[in-house]
């Protein structure tokens, strides 16, 4: 089954039964209104038991009659916008598959059933401009609601919608002045299925507070948390989907949250801020198996085509693809398999709870700035340290020692974006900074795990890896390249980096 998937802007309004039609040619920009057509719609709306969909403004519904019968997804997005998806009518009690895998991070397992039937008598006005073009499209709606879960209600309404196709915001602002001359008035629900529910629509989830920078410590890593669970929550149906690059993003963000509660842990209770990071290890793990996995896949695989033609044998390279390949499609398996168990459910259960009523202690109540520089203070001095610990160090012992740094000079990279609403520019030049120390031990640890992985290969294939090895090739080059970056952060760290 495929989807289609778009943005639809349009804006609602209030109209009586006795409410003529508007002007539409009164309407800056529209030169003709084609004849009208007449539609008779019938939707079925699909929640959970809680209405957890309704809570996030997510509406789910299966639609026949008019152009675009089938099922629909929206999904909220910037004013006046909202990303809808479109699938095929299917049967009409079953959810499309594709559609409730986008909805698992929202619904974690509870079952979608139908809570509301809409029949919309419609009437739909195409706007045209200049040379035809359809600049938008006024539908002339009268509703007949019935809700059906939690409570049984009938409702009936009118209201119009007029939604852009080829226009634009100034065509928006000329319509509602036209409309509101006609009688309309701005619709007071997002909508129809709000406006069934009446006073029993769920209130939407809360928006977290947002960091100041003379807000308190608090309000600023929770609001820095909150962005992370929401970057984790839009990401989740493209790992799902195999997007690129979402399981990087959202392995990213897993570690943003671990590293922001080590390094501002003590705003919080303890045990609540431990028991969060222990999960988050546990999902970072399960994502890093993959995305580690298509990291060397692509790392060994950019090495072989660097390589002059019949340097390594077919068969080394189709055994280096089938390793890299199987580690991969397993570690992906896997992951998949994780992301629809009860533990991934309560991990973000758990991170919305923390969200939403963090586990402050007193200390998080006072002035934002002095509190998080000190404690972004400990993260410098914990980089230091593991500098000074890697100096002179070489060998095994050498990439165990640089790997810590990069660990963390990824923390106090973090920990400093966390705070670039209260510090400003001090805290994106420390973030700055600590980022290009984990970038380039980045590229380091990737040539270690490379190698580690060659030698195996080797072992497995000849039992050496001398000069006539078809792995030697690789081997050298990736020696190089661990030379390479060991040079350039010794270079790097020199460098002293800034407090705030």
């Amino acid at each position: 089954m495929s989807t289609q998937e778009s943005v639809e802007t349009e804006r609602k309004y209030d109209a009586d039964l006795e409410t003529p039609l508007p002007a539409f040619e009164d309407i800056a920009g529209v030169e003709q209104v084609a004849d009208p057509a007449d539609h008779q719609l019938e939707a079925v709306y699909f929640d959970t038991e809680g209405l957890i969909l309704a809570k996030h403004r997510i509406t789910l519904r299966r639609r026949t009659g008019g152009t675009d019968s089938g099922w629909h997804l929206k999904l909220p997005a910037e004013r006046d916008n909202r990303v809808e998806i479109h699938a095929p009518l299917g049967q009409p009690e079953i959810v499309p598959e594709e559609l409730a895998e986008r909805l698992l991070v929202f619904t974690r397992g509870d079952e979608l059933r139908p809570v509301a039937r809409i029949h919309t008598r419609r009437t739909l006005h195409r706007l045209h401009g200049s040379e035809d073009v359809t600049l938008a499209d006024f539908v002339d709606d009268h509703v007949t609601a019935e809700t059906l879960h939690p409570t049984q209600l009938e409702r009936q309404w009118r209201e119009w919608e007029i939604e852009l196709v080829h226009g634009d915001e100034a065509l928006f602002e000329s319509a509602d002045r036209v409309l509101s001359g006609a009688g309309a008035t701005p619709s007071g629900h997002a909508s129809k299925l709000a406006r069934a529910f009446g006073t029993s629509w769920p209130a939407a989830v809360p928006a977290p507070p947002k960091a100041r920078p003379k807000g308190s410590a608090g309000d600023a890593i929770v609001a820095y948390i909150a962005a992370q669970i929401a970057e984790i929550t839009q990401l989740d149906s493209g790992v799902r989907q195999g997007a690129d690059d979402a399981v990087h993003g959202m392995r990213s963000a897993t570690r943003r949250l671990r590293s922001t509660l080590s390094a501002y842990g003590k705003l919080f209770d303890a045990d609540a801020a431990d028991q969060l990071k222990t999960e988050l290890k546990w999902l970072g793990k399960v994502l890093g198996k993959a995305r580690d996995a298509e990291v060397l896949r692509d790392r060994i695989g950019e090495l072989m085509n660097e390589q002059p033609d019949g340097l390594v044998p077919a068969s080394a390279a189709s055994r280096i693809n089938d390793e890299l390949e199987t580690a991969f499609n397993s570690g992906y398996r896997n992951m998949l398999r994780s992301l629809g168990t009860k533990r991934y459910f309560r991990l973000l259960e758990s991170l919305e709870e923390f969200r939403d009523e963090p586990p402050t202690k007193p200390r998080a109540g006072k002035k934002a700035r002095p509190v998080t520089a000190k404690l972004a203070g400990k993260a410098i001095k914990r980089l230091r340290r593991s500098q000074k610990a890697a100096a002179g160090q070489t060998g095994v012992e050498g990439d165990r020692a640089l790997h810590q740094v990069r660990k963390d000079a990824k923390r106090l990279r973090h920990a400093a974006e966390a705070l670039a609403d209260v510090h400003k520019k001090p805290a994106v030049k420390l973030a700055r900074n600590a980022q290009k120390i984990q970038k380039v031990l980045g590229e380091h640890q990737d040539s270690v795990v490379s190698r580690s992985i060659l030698l195996r290969l080797a072992s497995d294939t000849d039992g050496s890896v001398e000069d006539n090895s078809p792995f030697a090739p690789l081997l050298a080059a990736e020696e190089q390249r661990a030379a390479d970056s060991g040079a350039r952060y010794e270079k790097l760290a020199k460098k002293r980096l800034n407090s705030l």
